[in-house]
């Protein structure tokens, strides 16, 4: 059998431990990828362009499995000597590391994470990109694709199924936080560049700022009673955030793709 070609481009590999700490905290709670994973016959994870070292796939995987046992998780990389790096991490059949790119190394994959990848692209090549990895999964299977900060305190990610971007997702550091527009400059990249007025996704932001402003008060209870008040006052202004409390207090807010997407 002919060798699949590989597609993508090098990217630089920056990576640190627990720099997805955040992302992988939602897959591990989300009854959505829950239900996915819990379903598939064969509960494959690719975690794409993971970077010059395998730690963050690692982690992954271990956070994944003690949720779902039955999970498998494979790293793929472009480069070649990031694979051999990784495989001493491996711990085949449920964790290893293979050359690959967009392809999926010609796996099915039920759930694919690509984190700070596309960041490295132009805004044009993007869509291509996810058309690609979502023509590689397997029925029914979904696609998260972010940017986070070097060290895991901000994150952006868009959740996609065959359909196209269902929903953005903004995590934050809470104890860190200066203001909400602080993760501007982590967008995925089919974002980034329409943080500018006139945009929906500079008006989520902007509102999130004010919202965090008129809470300050709150702030005497701690940062996360503030940030409750925050999306509370933000779904007042008509924002239709999704998931409850329970997630917000993490720092995570969620709404659906529609009322980001670029105009």
């Amino acid at each position: 059998m002919a060798r699949r070609a590989l597609l993508g481009n090098p990217t630089r590999g920056t990576t640190n431990p627990n720099r997805l700490r955040r992302v992988d905290r939602w897959l591990t709670t989300s009854p959505e990828v829950g239900a996915l994973l819990r379903r598939a016959a064969d509960p494959l994870v690719v975690d794409l362009g993971y970077g010059a070292s395998g730690i963050t796939t690692v982690e992954m995987a271990h956070r994944l499995r003690a949720v779902h046992p039955r999970v498998r998780v494979l790293g793929l990389e472009l480069d070649p000597l990031r694979v051999a790096a990784a495989l001493p991490d491996a711990e085949p059949p449920w964790l290893d590391f293979r050359q690959g790119g967009f392809e999926l190394a010609g796996t099915r994959p039920v759930l694919v994470r690509a984190f700070n990848v596309l960041r490295q692209y132009s805004e044009e090549a993007v869509p291509g990109a996810w058309k690609v990895i979502i023509d590689g999964l397997a029925p029914g299977g979904l696609l998260v694709e972010g940017t986070c900060d070097e060290i895991g305190r901000l994150c952006a990610w868009i959740t996609l199924d065959a359909d196209g971007p269902r929903s953005l997702t903004l995590s934050y550091r809470l104890s860190t936080l200066d203001r909400p527009s602080t993760v501007a400059e982590r967008l995925p990249k089919a974002l980034i560049h329409h943080n500018i007025p006139g945009e929906p996704v500079h008006d989520l932001l902007s509102t999130l700022d004010n919202c965090w402003a008129v809470s300050a008060p709150q702030q005497a209870f701690g940062v996360r009673f503030r940030w409750l008040h925050t999306v509370r006052l933000l779904v007042q202004r008509g924002w239709p955030v999704l998931d409850g409390p329970k997630r917000w207090r993490l720092g995570e807010l969620t709404v659906p793709w529609h009322t980001v997407a670029a105009v």
